[in-house]
């Protein structure tokens, strides 16, 4: 059947490569008896699919089912498919055919097939292998001949690395994928299907037929519609309800597109360093492993320092200070005494470079006095420089900030 013609019968809109790849491919397959599972997001038409691959096979005159299976509790979704014995479960007062057995001789379209129990795909992989299954409460193997299409919006190897999809059933599922492309992919087919939406609409409900503006036709095109075809029909009707028309302006479409963007708090800082798809916990988890990474280097500089016979080997060079000495810095208390520096007279008069006074033998030894000690050197070799400072420390600069603001040096 030629593809012009199948649009026509089964009202499918559009001339976007992608989409007519999808159909040729539907009208290759449906004369066959191969599982198809086709796949796209939530809102594209994969019903529409299914509907074309039974009505050009050879089962046409056979039943058709859809069963959306991310919408039956884990609990019965075993009954509905294969059906139960009286007395199977609390409940079941009488013997049940499932869709399975009902459909014997048709096609069957599973969608959200990613939502099946484990325990149930089990089942549904032996009818695809051998066409039997055995009812709920029961010990008698049946016989079925179905064509199975399933659906899904998820990425089912994905699932099966996880651990929540049989991949030998996704195998069996995909002997001939389908991938129905989104409608932000079909950019020169969603005014078609607008006009298509607002000339049913206008029909049924007896009212003027609308139309857009250039403006508003372009911004159409370029919005990202999320929830697809879907979307874009109920935003359609909105439109010819809610607007008296006849032409829609860009102000006024714009007040029924919903925004898009991102609505995460705002980022201070560098925002090079985060990119825009990324999702709130991606960022909280790049900030822990960056904090992680200043400690790291922070415990490195204090552990170098207790191995170490003088704490000056840590820096490459002796620590200068000005001739005048600098006023005192108030510091917190600590849990122990802070070290006190005391600065010798200077061995180099050209440039004034004094060393520290080497520690007694009643030096504390506390990692967070130790820890000060280096940064106050540090802030005095280069005089209050921070950048220089948390160069000879081997610490980032925001860790250093942060350690200048707990121990109360600024």
């Amino acid at each position: 059947m030629e593809l012009q013609a199948v649009k026509q019968r089964f009202g499918i809109v559009g001339n976007a490569p992608r989409l007519n790849n999808a159909l040729e491919t539907a009208i290759k397959v449906a004369p066959t008896d191969m599982n198809v599972l086709i796949v796209g997001e939530s809102g594209v038409g994969k019903e529409s699919f299914s509907k074309i691959i039974h009505h050009l096979s050879h089962r046409k005159h056979g039943p058709f089912i859809a069963v959306n299976c991310g919408a039956i509790p884990e609990g019965t979704i075993d009954s509905e498919l294969f059906g139960h014995e009286k007395g199977a479960f609390t409940g079941a007062t009488d013997k049940r055919k499932g869709y399975f057995e009902t459909v014997n001789g048709g096609t069957i379209f599973l969608d959200e097939v990613g939502e099946l129990p484990l325990g149930t795909q089990a089942r549904l992989l032996r009818i695809l292998e051998t066409g039997e299954f055995i009812k709920v409460g029961s010990s008698s193997v049946q016989k079925t001949d179905v064509r199975v299409v399933a659906a899904t919006n998820r990425d089912l190897l994905e699932r099966a690395a996880q651990g929540k999809f049989r991949e030998d059933l996704y195998y069996r599922l995909a002997t001939v994928p389908i991938r129905v492309p989104r409608l932000s992919e079909r950019k020169e087919d969603i005014y078609l299907l607008f006009r298509r939406f607002a000339h049913a609409f206008a029909e049924s409900h007896h009212t003027s037929l609308i139309t857009m503006s250039p403006e508003a036709q372009h911004l159409l095109e370029q919005y990202a519609w999320p929830g697809n075809v879907r979307q874009l029909k109920n935003i359609s009707e909105q439109i010819c309800v809610l607007e008296q028309g006849p032409l829609i302006s860009e102000e006024v479409l714009s007040r029924y597109l919903p925004a898009t963007e991102s609505t995460l708090p705002m980022l201070l800082g560098k925002q090079e360093d985060f990119s825009s798809g990324m999702s709130e916990r991606d960022i909280f988890y790049k900030v822990l492993v960056e904090l992680r990474k200043d400690v790291n280097d922070l415990k490195r500089v204090v552990f170098g320092l207790l191995e170490g016979s003088r704490p000056e080997t840590v820096s490459a060079s002796p620590i200068a200070v000005p001739a005048t000495p600098p006023p005192a810095v108030p510091v917190p208390p600590l849990r122990s005494e802070p070290t006190v520096i005391r600065p010798m007279e200077p061995v180099d008069e050209e440039h004034e470079f004094v060393e520290a006074e080497e520690a007694d033998t009643t030096e504390s030894l506390s990692l967070e006095d130790k820890e000060l000690e280096m940064i106050k050197k540090a802030l005095m070799k280069n005089k209050g420089r921070r950048k220089k400072a948390a160069q000879d420390l081997g610490i980032s600069e925001r860790t250093l900030y942060r350690k200048i603001k707990e121990y109360g040096l600024e």
